[in-house]
């Protein structure tokens, strides 16, 4: 008999677990620092996280692992845009009656919306939508930074970095917020492509920039967005002229999923995601009474699914 719920939001750096019993109460939690995205390793590192997770959380609640048989599980997964990655995660063994295994922008608008009608948009160091309308299910983004991702704060970075570069070269003006980029690599545009394949040699002058692993072919997304906060504090302390040029891009950007939005007749859009925190009180502007905080965290949307599912 089911009369537990259990909930994973599992993300590209961290992972969470919650089990609730019948009446949604909370009996376990734990979190921790994994990467469990289902596209890297072909999803072992996501299914040693779960397992780990699954333990101790089962013994904070003082239940023995073999009362999984009794609990629906709901995974939202980083990388499971894919559909066979959803697919053979789901079909791997683990000690529940069910389990359900999801994208993790699923988990955040359910967690959104408690489960009813309306639309999430993630606008963090990646980007993506999500909404449901009379039980119809409408995506679109979530493709990945290479291809994708035009309002993350990756892409974002990514805009700065290159404006930066072109500026210092004299093809277009620059402003205090590009030459403060320039001087983090010395004013140097080959320690600049350094940074940018993230060798060994490059992670030497990275300053505040976020660390790179060596093995990593080339900067991450999460490198590229770790300049997203340079635009804020150039905008919002010198009123600098690029760092406003970036910013309605990132708008602009996001207006079209809004748009893409109210063209299927949604017609409440939550925002989640560290960038899309630090605009919400514009796009509430722009947006009366349609752009909302989210009602809930996304773990809480996994439990909803899990619950869902019986």
């Amino acid at each position: 008999m089911i009369d537990m719920f259990l909930g994973v939001d599992a993300g590209g750096t961290k992972c969470r677990m919650r089990l609730v019993d019948q009446h949604l109460k909370t009996l376990g939690e734990a979190e921790i620092a994994a990467p469990s995205n289902l596209q890297v390793g072909n999803g072992e590192a996501a299914y040693a996280a779960i397992n780990k997770l699954t333990r101790m959380v089962f013994s904070e609640a003082g239940i023995d692992i073999e009362q999984g048989a009794n609990v629906s599980a709901c995974f939202g997964m980083a990388g499971a845009r894919l559909s066979k990655a959803k697919i053979d995660f789901a079909a791997r063994p683990f000690p529940f009656a069910s389990v359900k295994v999801v994208d993790d922008i699923d988990i955040a608008r359910a967690g959104a919306h408690l489960g009813a009608d309306g639309a999430v948009l993630i606008i963090g160091t990646g980007s993506a939508g999500l909404g449901e309308v009379a039980g119809k299910r409408f995506q679109v983004g979530g493709w990945g930074f290479l291809i994708g991702d035009a309002m993350s704060g990756a892409w974002l970075g990514r805009k700065l970095i290159r404006k930066s570069l072109k500026a210092f070269e004299g093809f277009e003006e620059g402003s205090a917020l590009t030459k403060a980029v320039m001087e983090k690599f010395d004013n140097d545009p080959q320690k600049l492509m350094e940074w940018s394949f993230a060798n060994k040699k490059a992670l030497a002058y990275s300053g505040s920039i976020a660390e790179i692993s060596p093995s990593i072919a080339h900067a991450r997304p999460v490198d590229y967005g770790a300049f997203v906060p340079m635009i804020f504090d150039f905008f919002e302390q010198k009123n600098d002229p690029v760092a406003q040029q970036l910013i309605n891009l990132e708008l602009a950007a996001i207006e079209q999923y809004i748009n893409w939005f109210l063209e299927r007749e949604i017609k409440s859009i939550a925002i989640v995601g560290g960038l899309g925190k630090r605009l919400l009180p514009t796009l509430e502007n722009l947006h009366p009474g349609l752009i909302i905080e989210p009602k809930s965290a996304p773990l809480h949307g996994a439990i909803i699914l899990a619950a869902s599912s019986v």
